[in-house]
């Protein structure tokens, strides 16, 4: 799905991404892995169109999609969660579902007089699916409470739950397990599962923590310096020396 070739960006000089390429592929889960500095989350900048890079093509399904804005790879199906959740805090988690669509009938003015019975059945849609969604996440008892007032661990599933208001084609995860206890990260684990087995979502995530990936990932990527170390299944990844000397230092990845 993803064919992201000989990527590169620098800033001031200094290399953040260097040459880098690998391929995600169609209803699979990637993981993406590497010291602090590696250049994980500036190659995500890239892929989402926030950084335009220097050299180096970003893919999606055959289709040039190298700097294209946000707006328009979200029209694509390219979709993207960050470390520290982005929620409107003074909206309630039903709201902040129901505002993802876009293009909704009601956001232009003229139509709120001339188109009051369309966008009234289109609201009733999107609620219909926005609630789906809240019980698919198993948050039914915050519909109605401001998402400020969510836990870290809930925030990240509520950012999951944007991902299902559209058509996803690729959903970009960075470090969605940080900072949640795990409970709740049991559940996210259970909840990319559901979507990648049900509804054939193919995930690219960021993460450290090996044990999470190991239960989720049928291929991780390990950057360094900005390029690609290596890649393969996690219990290969765990035991390559290449990796151990990169990431940890010395001694096995536990």
């Amino acid at each position: 799905m993803l064919n992201i070739k000989d990527v590169s960006v620098n800033f001031g000089g200094i290399k953040a991404v260097d040459k880098a390429s690998m391929q995600i592929e169609t209803g699979k889960i990637t993981g993406l892995i590497g010291p602090n500095g590696a250049g994980k989350t500036t190659l995500f900048n890239i892929i989402a169109g926030n950084i335009k890079p220097t050299m180096g093509k970003v893919m999606l399904d055959e289709q040039d999609i190298t700097s294209l804005p946000s707006h328009e790879l979200f029209e694509k199906g390219v979709l993207r969660t960050f470390q520290l959740a982005h929620e409107f805090s003074n909206m309630t988690v039903l709201e902040n579902l129901m505002v993802v669509p876009g293009m909704q009938t009601g956001e232009k003015i003229l139509n709120t007089w001339f188109q009051r019975k369309r966008i009234e059945n289109e609201e009733k849609a999107i609620k219909e699916k926005a609630l789906e969604v809240i019980n698919f996440l198993k948050l039914d008892h915050l519909t109605y409470e401001l998402a400020g007032n969510l836990s870290g661990g809930q925030k990240k599933l509520l950012e999951l739950g944007r991902t299902m208001m559209v058509e996803a084609k690729i959903v970009l995860l960075d470090e969605v397990g940080a900072g949640v206890n795990r409970t709740l990260l049991n559940d996210i684990t259970d909840i990319i599962k559901k979507l990648n087995y049900e509804k054939n979502y193919t995930f690219f995530m960021i993460e450290h923590d090996m044990n999470f990936l190991s239960k989720l990932c049928d291929k991780v990527i390990v950057m360094t310096e900005g390029s690609v170390l290596v890649e393969g299944g996690i219990d290969e990844i765990k035991k390559n020396e290449k990796v151990i000397e990169a990431y940890l230092g010395r001694g096995q990845i536990e």
